[in-house]
């Protein structure tokens, strides 16, 4: 199945706007976009791994991570990113605010994005859309230069084999 991906860079409006697709039902996308144990699995590109110091997912809650490299000990890591779950509407969309972060969820520094993931139950698939939106332009640009459109299609890609493992187990 050949599933889309779709990485748009909005300079004008600070925004990144992606949607992809998963050869998954809704539930298990939606479970794996918002429990701990199952971001962990796939959030990182790899050789890095997602490491969660803590997980609410509810209005009001938060999931504070980092991305480890196999060359440092989680212990040393001193950069964290920071989500705080503004709106959730099940199995439906969540907006979000992230920054980075100390790892006790201290901003680091004062830029932030407003994201909105929205989740779309279809034949066979489900479709994710996500929209970020930056405070300014210039942490916009740093991202999408320093990697992020790379890391996230790396990232989706350990998803669809993490999903795989899932469907096929069932």
């Amino acid at each position: 199945m050949n599933l889309l991906f779709d990485f748009t860079v909005d300079k004008a409006t600070k925004t990144i706007f992606i949607t992809r697709e998963f050869a998954a039902d809704l539930d298990l996308v939606w479970d794996a976009f918002t429990k701990a144990e199952l971001l962990d699995q796939w959030f990182a590109p790899k050789p890095y791994q997602a490491k969660t110091k803590e997980m609410d997912f509810r209005e009001g809650g938060r999931w504070l991570y980092t991305m480890v490299s196999p060359e440092v000990s989680p212990e040393d890591v001193k950069r964290y990113s920071l989500v705080e779950f503004i709106k959730i509407q099940p199995k439906t969309s969540f907006s979000t605010r992230n920054s980075f972060a100390d790892e006790n969820g201290n901003s680091l520094n004062n830029a932030f994005s407003l994201v909105k993931n929205s989740f779309k139950a279809e034949a066979e698939k489900t479709t994710v859309h996500i929209e970020k939106v930056f405070d300014n332009l210039a942490t916009l640009e740093m991202l999408a230069t320093g990697g992020f459109i790379e890391g996230t299609a790396a990232g989706f890609n350990n998803l669809d084999e993490y999903l795989r493992t899932l469907v096929t187990s069932k």
